[in-house]
């Protein structure tokens, strides 16, 4: 999976401390990419970058391997939901790693909630009623920070006259909203459409951006009743591995794909 020659190319991925982001960091760097690695510290009880109910707090495990592997790494706390943190990353990758030409927008704020909430859902885990503050959760890291962290590639990219660039994020959701996670389908549609918009305003400047949708992937969540659930749907084919995604997301990256711009990827 070729990248620019003679160029070692630099990727933020949000969210890499566990699951598909941190999967994404190692596949990266596998392949010659100087990665920084964002997380959120101290999470105050609710999961802050997907469904797991218990994930680690750093990355700096994820950045040990693959510095153990002969790979270029560096972990940075980071809190998606200040507007800042998008500058403050792109400061801390310059430093320590060189000039950010991969965005992997991977970190959710993930909270369930519902117009009507039932006391759980069907799989156990509690539902609570859509409110500000489940809103602004969601939206500040789903939707704020890809916005932020594309214009701030976007702008040093120019500054600079660069004419590489990939940017991945990464979405879910149906045709019909996501019905019981009301609030993070709509985040991932706000992410989809800020990608998109990256897609072709950005296209002239060497730089791709699609979205992934994965399947339902094992990071640590995954019970026996949402394997049954998988394999009595007509819609969800796998419980996928986070390396698996991580496949598709990095062959975005790569010279392969310059070609693909402007996609939501559905992975079944």
């Amino acid at each position: 999976m070729p990248l620019t020659p003679r160029t070692q190319h630099v990727a933020v991925v949000t969210g890499a401390n566990h699951g598909i982001g941190a999967a994404v960091a190692r596949a990266l760097a596998a392949r010659g990419v100087a990665v920084l690695c964002t997380y959120l510290g101290e999470p105050d009880g609710e999961p802050t970058d997907g469904p797991p109910p218990v994930r680690p707090t750093a990355a700096e495990g994820i950045v040990t391997e693959i510095r153990e592997a002969g790979g270029r790494a560096e972990a940075l706390e980071a809190d998606l939901r200040d507007p800042a943190a998008a500058a403050t990353i792109f400061d801390a990758a310059e430093r320590s790693l060189g000039a950010v030409d991969i965005l992997v927008n991977n970190a959710s704020g993930w909270i369930q909630d519902s117009f009507a909430p039932e006391p759980a859902d069907r799989f156990g885990r509690p539902l609570r009623t859509v409110t500000a503050e489940t809103w602004t959760q969601q939206f500040a890291v789903d939707a704020m920070a890809p916005a932020l962290l594309i214009a701030e590639l976007a702008r040093r990219h120019r500054d600079r006259g660069a004419s590489w660039g990939r940017i991945v994020g990464l979405t879910s959701g149906g045709d019909l909203g996501f019905p019981g996670e009301v609030s993070y389908g709509a985040a991932k549609a706000a992410q989809v459409n800020y990608t998109l918009s990256a897609a072709a305003e950005l296209g002239d400047l060497g730089v791709t951006a699609n979205v992934v949708h994965p399947p339902v992937t094992d990071t640590g969540w995954i019970t026996d009743d949402v394997r049954r659930f998988v394999a009595e749907s007509s819609t969800h084919f796998h419980v996928a591995n986070p390396s698996d995604v991580a496949r598709t997301i990095v062959f975005l990256t790569s010279d392969d794909a310059a070609l693909l711009t402007g996609n939501v990827i559905t992975l079944r």
